[in-house]
């Protein structure tokens, strides 16, 4: 389904962008659909590969972007990614723009739908020279909320072990690459997200610890900022990002949609959900709905 190509970082590390295959022909330069994916998500996630295939329904051109280390291979600089890394965002949504002829929008679902929001807040009405529109699916938009959800009762038995199980070898590679990059007792000896965060993901990234990373990177505090059309679709039953602490009206500014249905879990959206009722039960009922708002913004 996806053709890979290899881009040069500016600071002389790589990231795989996976392009949908084949390129539509229909029209000489179609829409790009750019997908972010989530922690340690891949172009081979399911919602990846949904989004792909409405793209390619639709006859447009879509690209799927690793954030470093995701693709399969250890990217080689003394960091990784993490959830505010509107810098990045912005690297590979400016290139995206300059070589596609065509409008470029851009989704990004969980950890990536929150990078995206914080980028398209840091840019205020700038980010419409560069995109049509944006949105985010099931983004934890305050993140010292959903790490404290992740890190309870069930979630931190099943999901929070399940992320760990590739994250923390990962980042003991990263140390092997760079030594002394960080504690390694101290990563082993982590046993949820935000023992994770105060280790690695914080300190490498240069912020203080995980609370100053969780406050820093969360979108939430500055979608009054977003000045391109964007979409924030939020279930009320995610596990992952508790319904107190999804943005309100008021707390967004007009370019902001906000879509909360009562179910929908994380990623998930049954299609008995009122916002799309009219697609059948199968896996490209939200892509669908998401899609067709970024549609409109063209």
């Amino acid at each position: 389904m996806f053709r890979r190509e290899r881009w040069t970082t500016p600071d002389n590390d790589f990231v795989d962008v996976d392009w949908l295959m084949p390129m539509p022909a229909s029209v000489a330069a179609p829409p790009l659909l750019v997908v972010f994916h989530g922690l340690e998500g891949s172009s081979s996630s399911h919602y990846a590969e949904a989004f792909a295939d409405v793209a390619r329904t639709h006859g447009w051109a879509c690209a799927v972007p690793h954030f470093r280390g995701c693709s399969g291979e250890l990217n080689l600089a003394p960091r990784a990614y993490h959830s505010g890394d509107f810098a990045e965002i912005d690297w590979l949504l400016r290139r995206f723009a300059d070589q596609h002829a065509g409008p470029v929008v851009a989704v990004g679902i969980s950890l990536g739908g929150n990078a995206l929001m914080r980028w398209a807040a840091e840019l205020g009405a700038e980010a419409r020279q560069v995109v049509a529109g944006v949105a985010s699916v099931c983004s934890p938009l305050d993140l010292a909320a959903s790490g404290r959800a992740i890190g309870r009762g069930f979630n931190r038995q099943v999901y929070t072990r399940m992320f760990l199980k590739t994250m923390v070898p990962k980042a003991l590679q990263k140390l092997a690459q760079h030594p002394g990059l960080f504690d390694r007792q101290q990563l082993l000896a982590a046993r949820d997200l935000y023992e994770f965060d105060n280790v690695f993901t914080a300190p490498v990234h240069g912020f203080k610890d995980a609370e100053d990373y969780w406050a820093r990177a969360s979108a939430k505090p500055h979608l009054h900022q977003v000045a391109v059309p964007a979409l924030a679709l939020n279930a009320l039953n995610d596990p992952f990002v508790p319904a107190s602490s999804l943005p309100l009206a008021a707390d967004v500014s007009s370019y902001v949609t906000l879509w909360q249905p009562e179910q929908g879990g994380h990623v998930g959206f049954p299609s008995s959900s009122s916002l799309w009722e009219n697609f059948p039960g199968h896996v490209r009922a939200m892509p669908e709905a998401v899609t067709a708002f970024l549609a409109a913004q063209l």
